[in-house]
């Protein structure tokens, strides 16, 4: 099969606003003829960070200049520190600089730091400039580069800063995650399994089936799970771009993640996939012991993560961490507060999540705590 029948295109329907995403080998090596339609002269700003810029820039400015496009590279750091007030300074300095107009384009080359902060230098920029998400991970393929969420860490907080900014197209090349470490393929792979968690029971079991080999390098496996994700993502973001509903669902296990990504100061002891296969691991737990939930299907979601070789528990963490009252208070933080209660998405059973807006908080605590006695 070649590279351009395998490719597939979902559609992102948000009216005028709709958009593409298409999932497939080859495309960084056909970007030109991918974005050229989206473009008002042929130039763009292409933001990246040095390891994606070691691995494919040069396929990329290769891809473009085969339709005449040329690329305006930005390369900053890698790591979440980037997505900073800093690091959104240093790049909105260096689009003025390139007098990039309202009219051009910017793509985000790179996995989910790129996307958010390239996104929302967009959404900011001249008060609103159009761009192009190119997802190099397995992460951002199935989750931060479709629906339009962009935005910067705070220190009280990841992604409190930040805007609703759809991207004109979505390139996931599925050849750039054979160039992922085991540990950034996983950590994308556990928001791969969320979506069938929260919403899809019959996916989760196919995943249980098909991990190993999507994990090993079966294109096949791999372009249809990120296909069903990317589906069931982008259905929900048509029904509920600004997260005033259902969208909430996409959260599932983000509270808990977001905290432990916070504990750890965005640092490498906890990626965000990481912090996710976690979470959703403390959620079907606090499911349980509020008796929403039978008992065996937390034990599930456990021994998948494990089997797969994901951090499940606090005691996958390396260093220390701080109390249970203090990880509610880094929760507190969190963008899912209403009326100044937390939200949590809790499960029913696998592919039966929902929203709960009144958890006890008791009960929260008792999850937490008995999670960090394990560390001892």
């Amino acid at each position: 099969m070649s590279a351009q029948t395998s490719t597939e295109t979902l559609r992102v329907a948000l009216g005028a606003r709709a958009y593409d995403i298409r999932i497939g080998p080859g495309l960084i090596a056909r970007a030109g003829a991918e974005v050229a339609p989206h473009l008002a002269r042929k130039r763009v700003a292409v933001v990246t960070d040095e390891t994606v810029a070691t691995l494919h820039l040069d396929a990329l400015r290769a891809g473009l200049a085969d339709a005449g496009v040329t690329a305006e590279p930005i390369v900053l750091p890698p790591g979440e520190a980037t997505k900073s007030m800093s690091g959104f300074e240093r790049l909105l300095s260096a689009l003025l600089d390139l007098k990039i107009a309202r009219d051009d384009i910017i793509l985000a080359f790179g996995g989910g730091v790129i996307g958010d902060l390239a996104g929302f230098a967009a959404a900011t920029l001249r008060r609103g400039v159009g761009f192009i998400q190119i997802p190099t991970t397995l992460l951002a393929q199935v989750d931060s580069s479709v629906g339009g969420k962009t935005g910067i860490n705070a220190p009280q907080g990841k992604n409190l800063i930040g805007a609703f900014h759809q991207p004109r197209l979505v390139l996931a090349d599925t050849d750039a995650l054979s160039t992922l470490s085991k540990r950034e393929f996983l950590a994308g792979y556990a928001e791969t399994v969320k979506y069938g968690l929260l919403g899809d029971a019959a996916f989760f079991e196919r995943l249980e089936h098909d991990g190993p080999a999507l994990a090993a390098g079966d294109e096949a496996a791999r372009i249809a799970a990120i296909r069903r994700a990317c589906e069931m993502k982008a259905a929900i973001v048509a029904r509920d771009e600004t997260e005033t509903g259902e969208r909430a669902l996409l959260n599932l296990g983000h509270t808990f993640g977001h905290a432990l990504e916070a504990a750890t100061g965005y640092s490498q002891r906890v990626l965000h996939g990481e912090g996710v296969s976690i979470g959703v691991a403390l959620a079907f737990e606090l499911s349980m012991r509020l008796g929403l939930c039978p008992q065996e299907e937390p034990s599930r979601v456990r021994a998948h993560f494990r089997e797969m070789g994901l951090k499940t528990a606090l005691a996958d963490i390396d260093g220390d961490l701080p109390g249970a009252d203090d990880l509610i208070e880094l929760m507190g933080q969190d963008k899912k507060v209403k009326d100044g209660r937390l939200v949590f998405i809790l499960a029913r059973a696998i592919g039966d999540a929902f929203i709960a807006p009144e958890v006890p908080m008791a009960a929260v605590k008792a999850v937490l705590t008995d999670a960090l006695a394990e560390r001892r």
